[in-house]
């Protein structure tokens, strides 16, 4: 039985390869060499944080039958010197205790100094037969070439929406707990993309919970996410060509201390799914598999004017605006430009 004391993203951490969710390229390919007896003596595991690297190294130390004794992990954020990479290379001498392989597993490694990357790179060339590297990273652009060419790249990719929110909603089951319409999805889309970030929210709704059915309301007062109305009175206001309410539903945001890059994300998400509504009516089912009613007969309401500004080109402006949000010196100032040029208030 699982430990209920512990972290969920702990507790439900995939134990073997038929258990990872999302990553279907990555485990074929080392499931398949691993079965084939193909073992690789060094594995550089590159992609976005919470996306399941360590999980798989640490499946790949599990799958070769490697004992705890002989698993060494290591995060090179905060052993990033040539003395840490010094020890590695002594201690690789010696033999396992009692599996056929010693793995190091070293996450975060693009922290490492150019100093430690040059006393690493004779050993990952030519380790001992008994050692295996596994190699961590969330930025392969940091890593010496020298490096990535002597390991087995894999490159991880962000879940989409629709597998973290059947995650959340498993998991959440598997607790007890019920999410109503619409919340795992939430919870997978604060996310952006991360397993761990996903149960990390979904522990923390959870936690405040005062019964075992969770709304959307609560998730939003838990999280900090805007609430529908303010995604929808921005929303209305590129309908109804209304500048004002476009610029109020902005600063409320602003002033309820929320995180912009959700706001333009969840305004994002409605608009795509008013679009499917609209020009392709049979999405309407897989659509209100993702939403609860409210959201769904408000989309109606939305299209059925067929107003000019729901349109593919909001939605590209919309997403500039996103993206934009990296350099955004003020962060409203995107989205607010993008409602000047969206509703063509500077003609």
């Amino acid at each position: 039985m699982k430990d209920s004391n512990i972290a969920l993203y702990r507790k439900y951490r995939p134990e073997s390869f038929a258990e990872v969710i999302g990553q279907d390229h990555i485990v074929k390919a080392i499931s398949g060499s691993l079965a084939a007896g193909k073992v690789a003596h060094a594995y550089l595991l590159c992609g976005p944080r919470g996306t399941g690297k360590t999980t798989i190294a640490r499946i790949i130390a599990r799958e070769l039958g490697t004992s705890v004794n002989d698993i060494n992990e290591m995060d090179a954020a905060s052993n990033r010197g040539i003395d840490n990479v010094r020890d590695i290379n002594e201690n690789v001498r010696t033999l396992p205790f009692d599996s056929k392989y010693k793995i190091y597993i070293l996450d975060e490694v693009h922290m490492f100094t150019k100093e430690a990357w040059n006393a690493l790179l004779k050993t990952i060339e030519e380790p001992p037969e008994h050692v295996i590297f596994i190699l961590a990273t969330t930025e392969l652009e940091k890593i010496p070439e020298t490096i990535i060419s002597r390991c087995q790249s894999f490159i991880f990719k962000k879940p989409n929406d629709a597998i973290l929110s059947q995650v959340v909603t498993n998991v959440a089951k598997k607790e007890g707990y019920k999410l109503e319409d619409g919340g795992a999805e939430l919870i997978a889309l604060l996310a952006d993309g991360a397993f761990r970030d996903a149960l990390g929210t979904l522990q923390k709704v959870i936690s405040f919970s005062k019964d075992k059915t969770i709304n959307i309301k609560e998730i939003e007062e838990i999280t900090g996410a805007p609430n529908t109305t303010l995604v929808d009175n921005f929303l209305d206001a590129l309908a109804t060509n209304d500048i004002d309410k476009g610029f109020i539903a902005i600063d409320l945001a602003v002033k309820q201390n929320i995180d912009m890059g959700v706001y333009i994300k969840m305004i994002l998400y409605k608009l795509r799914y008013a679009l499917q509504l609209r020009y392709v009516p049979s999405t309407k089912k897989s659509i209100e598999s993702n939403i609860n009613e409210r959201d769904m007969l408000y989309l109606e309401k939305l299209i059925s004017s067929k107003p000019e500004n729901i349109s593919s080109n909001t939605l590209s402006i919309l997403l500039e605006a996103y993206q934009s949000l990296r350099t955004a010196v003020i962060s409203e100032l995107p989205l607010e430009l993008a409602l000047i040029k969206i509703l063509n208030a500077e003609k």
